[in-house]
């Protein structure tokens, strides 16, 4: 006779690439001129960041690094939230660990005692409100299966994985072995495409992933066609519905499709003034999954998802205003 799988002491345990988002407006030009792919995430080494670095005007620094954001966010709206990712022992290092402690996130992965640097990514947002950004992983890199907390992963309802950490082998093994220790405890493992480039970089690798390992799936609707290698997305959903239990696509201003067997939820896009879409998606999954995890109906985790996006792309950086509210009182 089996035992009943005990409470969780987390909603959501977010694993991805610990990062320092240096953020600034530019326009169509800065882009062009350093040959860049507008509104991609591009790897680069430490020297193409300092020439990035020092080409840029004036810049707003925080911590950020998408599945960091979704915690910081789900914290906000009241889950209750882990998250493991490898920062340096350096000053930006620092600068994470106490962001997101600050955001009420708690943070037991330890420190990279030598070696790379804390991980930075210089976010260039032009007038339209696309970002594009150029990403120096540093530290991140070292993240392996030595650095997946068990006892926390089995304690998480959710644990969410962010597709950006999927480049290094040791993260993929990560992945994998954080899936088995979190289906070994009765929990939910989740993952988020990130990028349809980073897509196209590990689509084998992403597919076996989510084939054998993923209860809930979040992609945008260009991501979620780049894993299938469709051009069309009722293609794509219809591909997805059999292989997670669980996906939520988002599709910018009209809105996201939400998917659960035969079951399909439309949820529209919240109104609201396109400053910055840095951290969209990071915030859907976040309200989703702080909705999910308290027991609303899939109509309601897309709302929530959706009002958390619309917060965010209202202005620079990827945080919830502090003053944001609730679930109770957002979902109403």
């Amino acid at each position: 006779m089996s035992s009943a799988v005990p409470p969780p002491r987390f909603d959501v345990l977010g694993i991805g690439n610990a990062i320092v988002d240096v953020l600034a407006p530019v326009d169509e030009a800065f882009i062009t001129r350093h040959d860049m792919r507008k509104g991609s995430m591009t790897l680069i080494d430490a020297a193409r960041a300092q020439a990035i670095y020092a080409a840029m005007p004036p810049a707003q620094e925080t911590s950020g690094g998408s599945a960091a954001n979704t915690c910081a966010a789900a914290a906000g709206l009241g889950a209750r939230v882990a998250y493991l990712g490898r920062v340096a022992e350096d000053q930006l290092g620092a600068v994470f660990r106490h962001d997101i402690a600050a955001a009420g996130v708690h943070f037991p992965t330890a420190p990279l005692a030598s070696g790379a640097p804390t991980a930075r990514s210089m976010i260039l947002v032009t007038p339209d409100g696309q970002r594009t950004m150029n990403t120096y992983l540093g530290a991140c890199v070292a993240f392996g299966v030595a650095q997946v907390d068990e006892a926390a992963v089995a304690d998480a309802a959710v644990t969410y994985m962010e597709g950006y950490l999927y480049d290094e082998p040791a993260a993929q093994a990560a992945f994998r072995h954080a899936a088995a220790v979190a289906h070994g405890a009765g929990r939910k493992v989740s993952l988020t495409l990130s990028d349809s480039f980073c897509v196209d970089r590990h689509r084998a690798a992403f597919l076996d992933l989510v084939r054998g390992h993923i209860d809930i799936l979040f992609a945008n609707e260009s991501e979620i066609c780049a894993l299938y290698e469709c051009n069309d997305l009722a293609d794509a959903i219809a591909r997805v519905r059999g292989e997670v239990a669980l996906a939520a696509i988002t599709r910018a201003g009209d809105g996201s499709i939400v998917v659960r067997g035969a079951e399909t939820v439309e949820v529209a896009a919240e109104p609201t003034q396109l400053v910055d879409s840095t951290g969209a998606g990071d915030v859907y999954a976040a309200g989703f999954l702080a909705a999910l995890t308290a027991g609303h109906d899939l109509a309601a985790c897309g709302r929530l998802g959706s009002i958390a996006a619309a917060e965010i792309i209202s202005h620079y950086g990827a945080r919830l205003r502090p003053d944001f509210g609730d679930m109770a009182t957002l979902l109403g």
